[in-house]
């Protein structure tokens, strides 16, 4: 039986597609409208190879990429008959996608400058631009790297752009307001392009020791020169709106407030929307009192030009780290009979908010409520926080005994005292020097993986997790830093026997649907701790297994991927350290699912052969459609890419 016999049995268009953005598009909808994998052949996937990242043999040759081992979140892009995949290192390489087999690989030694801030040697992966100017369709990768340098190279065969900067390299270290140090300043996430713009965040060191930390201000360079266009002051500096609310000049030495995740554009608007993150420092405010804009907001600026559109401020004076961990996500719904371009932005906290993309008007009424006030000296919190009225949230918000896991009266009971040893409360309960639980935690809510967006229907699927933790603030020692206070994160305090001291489920799926603003169903992800010997005879449905979930959508499925354990990573990583076997209650595989989108049945699930922490992509090549993501991280070892695919 031939190819084109097969695919055409399946009834399956044959045409190749690309997925040239690592979001599925500019829009960040991870979504393809593919229907080859359906319910009935998902259990038939096979691996069609895996391909070894060129980090591993750097890695393996040299004690200074230690770091690099935690982390595996390289995302492929595919144009044409190739991937184009970056790596934590700062290399990039093209793969054969028929074989799975590198067919070149740039490597401009980005690693020789030391450990790049916050995260280590981690990478998301390449923005494209077809290029008019090269020759035989050739197009332009530009990244920017570990090394805080952006790059240009020939998609044909990983040269630099010459034209490009000097020799193909930009200095991002350069042309921001005040000099940075490089081990403070990196980029992580991919570049976004609009309008032959390309727009750059940047990761920001996250445990500073002083109130003076690097601009996280976010820029534009000319595609073909790289010449800086414009810069979006992530702080406003003298004259522009929002200063006032940075108090006492703490405008002027500021730092962070950054887009570390991903952008998503519009081309046809020529919009950009910048998600940024919390100041200097993620707990204590007290040496930038007031609201301080643009921190923790939506920023929609024009591409060509960086001029401000709009905004909206998630947080106000942010003391909890809630970041906007992703893009948002751009998307038509309607609602009341009205067709609306919306921009859905997930957070940390476990909101949904949902805006008019071109004004920045909620969709539904986004409203200020009073929240729990500070008692630290020097600190002063925003007396209200904004609420959506619609969406209902998607995590589960502050702590209340009925919070407490209850599997039985016992564990409850046992909980209870645990928690009672710290602050707890509402959604913005602020940080004290007791111990204060945040729940989501710091980490998600929602997470850089971000959602999945159909646009045929209206459906937003949200991957994340709980991850409750305790944040205690402590004075440092002033010989080191003049923090009055800085915070110090528990993320690993366990109930009972190791239990979880919260309800399930531990990570989810959410499902809304967008045209009326609704829940429309909610999945756990992943088993968790059912197997534990206290909870094995309860026959309790899954749990959730607190792992970060990957998603992308088609038009018959939803994809998700999660590895290991997060929330309980302290567990899972001492039991595959001990070589604690598979019946341990501890372990459960990283896992490839597939869910009905409809109801949020689970139609299957693959068992993967390392950890997961990369985000799947699908296409189709020589009309097979295929998933595939990365492997590795988080003590795994190769970093690859996986490739799945039915069988002929």
């Amino acid at each position: 039986m031939t190819l084109a016999t097969t695919v055409a049995g399946w009834g399956q268009q044959t045409a190749d597609t690309d997925w040239s953005v690592v979001t599925g598009n500019d829009a960040s909808q991870r979504y393809a409208p593919l229907e080859q994998i359906d319910r009935n052949n998902f259990d038939q996937l096979e691996v069609a190879w895996r391909w070894s990242s060129p980090d591993n043999e750097l890695i393996a040759s040299d004690e200074r990429f230690a770091g690099a081992r935690r982390r595996h979140e390289a995302i492929p892009i595919k144009i044409g008959d190739r991937l184009y995949v970056t790596t934590g290192l700062g290399q990039i390489a093209a793969v054969d996608i028929d074989h799975g087999e590198s067919v070149w690989t740039y490597d401009p030694e980005a690693y020789v400058k030391g450990r790049p801030a916050t995260i280590g040697f981690i990478h998301r992966g390449a923005g494209y631009w077809p290029d008019p100017d090269l020759p035989n369709g050739g197009g332009r990768l530009l990244y920017a790297a570990v090394d805080a340098v952006l790059r240009a190279v020939d998609t044909l065969n990983g040269e630099p752009i010459a034209s490009f900067g000097q020799g193909g390299e930009v200095d991002l270290t350069r042309g921001l307001r005040r000099a940075v140090p490089q081990s403070q300043y990196s980029v992580s996430s991919p570049v976004s392009l609009c309008r032959d713009v390309v727009i750059v965040g940047s990761s920001i060191t996250d445990g500073p020791r002083t109130p003076e930390a690097p601009p996280g201000d976010v820029r534009g360079f000319d595609v073909r020169s790289g010449e800086q266009l414009w810069t979006f002051h992530s702080i406003p500096q003298q004259g522009e709106p929002g200063r006032d609310t940075w108090e006492d000049g703490s405008w002027k030495y500021s730092g962070n407030t950054n887009v570390w995740p991903m952008m998503s554009v519009d081309e046809e608007a020529g919009l950009a929307y910048l998600p940024f993150s919390t100041p200097t420092n993620d707990w204590y405010g007290g040496h930038r009192l007031g609201d301080n804009l643009y921190a923790e907001s939506l920023v929609a600026v024009d591409c060509e030009t960086g001029e401000r559109r709009w905004h909206f401020q998630m947080v106000h004076h942010g003391l909890w780290d809630y970041d906007l961990p992703t893009s948002a996500i751009l998307g038509d719904i309607e609602v009341g009979g009205r067709r609306i371009r919306a921009a859905m932005q997930l957070s940390k906290q476990g909101f949904l908010y949902v805006f008019h993309a071109g004004t920045g008007e909620p969709v539904w009424p986004i409203l200020e409520r009073e929240v729990p006030q500070t008692g630290v000296p020097g600190e002063r919190t925003s007396a209200t926080q904004p609420f959506p009225t619609r969406p209902p949230p998607f995590e589960r918000q502050g702590i209340t005994f009925d919070d407490l896991a209850d599997f039985t009266p016992e564990i409850r009971a046992a909980a209870r005292k645990i928690v009672g040893q710290y602050q707890y409360g509402p959604l913005f309960t602020p940080p004290t020097e007791r111990g204060t639980w945040l729940m989501p935690g710091y980490g998600g809510g929602a997470s850089w993986p971000g959602g999945a967006f159909d646009p045929e229907t209206g459906m937003l699927y949200v991957p994340s997790f709980t991850w409750p933790v305790v944040n205690t603030l402590r004075k440092p020692d002033a010989n080191r830093s003049p923090f009055h206070y800085v915070g110090r994160i528990d993320n690993d305090i366990r109930g009972p026997d190791d239990l979880p001291l919260f309800k399930p489920p531990y990570s989810r799926v959410t499902a809304y649907d967008l045209n009326r603003g609704e829940i429309a169903w909610v999945a756990a992800l992943g088993h968790g701790p059912r197997r534990h010997p206290r909870l094995v005879d309860l026959d309790l449905p899954p749990l959730g297994s607190g792992a970060r979930g990957h998603v992308v959508a088609t038009r018959t499925l939803l994809f998700v991927t999660s590895g290991r354990s997060l929330a309980f990573r302290g567990i899972v990583d001492e039991a595959n350290e001990e070589g604690a076997g598979p019946d341990d209650w501890r372990v459960e595989a990283a896992a490839l699912r597939a869910f009905d989108k409809a109801t949020g049945e689970l139609v299957g699930e693959i068992d993967l052969p390392a950890h997961t922490d990369g985000s799947p992509i699908t296409f189709l090549h020589r009309g097979r459609q295929y998933l595939m993501f990365a492997l590795g991280g988080r003590g795994s070892m190769p970093f690859e890419l996986i490739a799945y695919r039915l069988p002929i």
